[in-house]
């Protein structure tokens, strides 16, 4: 990814809580953007953890995306960069 620049236009979003398999709370984030001249649906997910009670986020590139799971990566990571100012503590 090094530190090429990514354009991203966010076209609309939800969050919304709901109960997991194991019944933990998950928070759900999910973001229609444009990133890089691509439209896709991406999704974030956050849930609590017993040990520490911190909050730790998930999400998956798509094998299916256009060219493939590496690009969809790079523009989920681009995406998450774009929305929280930085990329401290983000991995894609």
């Amino acid at each position: 990814m090094g530190s090429r620049e990514h354009l991203v236009r966010v076209i609309d979003g939800n969050a919304e809580l709901e109960e997991g398999r194991s019944g933990k709370k998950l928070l759900r984030i999910k973001i229609t953007a444009e990133v890089d001249g691509v439209r896709s649906d991406y999704t974030i997910t956050f849930s609590r953890h017993k040990a520490d009670s911190a909050a730790r986020g998930s999400a998956y590139a798509r094998a299916s995306a256009p060219s493939g799971r590496e690009k969809d990566a790079e523009r989920h990571s681009a995406l998450i960069k774009a929305l929280t100012g930085g990329s401290r503590g983000c991995t894609a």
